[in-house]
């Protein structure tokens, strides 16, 4: 058995046709959602900054077994202290982050 296929097709008199109109809303600045954002992506970053300076350093200090290396010792304290700093900034974000929502909520 064959099939047929069959369209529909709606034929609308040229002085019928409505035009679409398409409005954009412009958006506008919100520094509140900015500063929201800003905070939670430094914490995001400042996290994964703080495992990767983790592993650099633990790479360093079994390179520093191995070979016996001042080299290694040296980028070892490097990435430890990569680690600080960048830890301190996921706190320091995070106290700033607690300190505007408790603003906000009005303790």
């Amino acid at each position: 058995m064959k099939t047929q296929k069959v369209t529909h097709q709606s034929y609308l008199p040229s002085h019928n046709k409505s035009k679409l109109v398409f409005r954009r809303t412009q958006k506008r600045f919100n520094p509140r959602i900015f500063i929201e954002r800003t905070i939670e992506t430094t914490a995001i970053v400042s996290l994964l900054l703080t495992g990767f300076s983790g592993v650099g350093a633990m790479g360093c200090w079994g390179m520093e077994i191995a070979t016996s290396s001042h080299h290694w010792q040296h980028q070892k304290k490097t990435c430890l202290g990569m680690m600080l700093v960048s830890f301190s900034g996921f706190l320091g974000s995070a106290l700033i982050g607690a300190s505007l929502s408790i603003q906000r909520d009005k303790f």
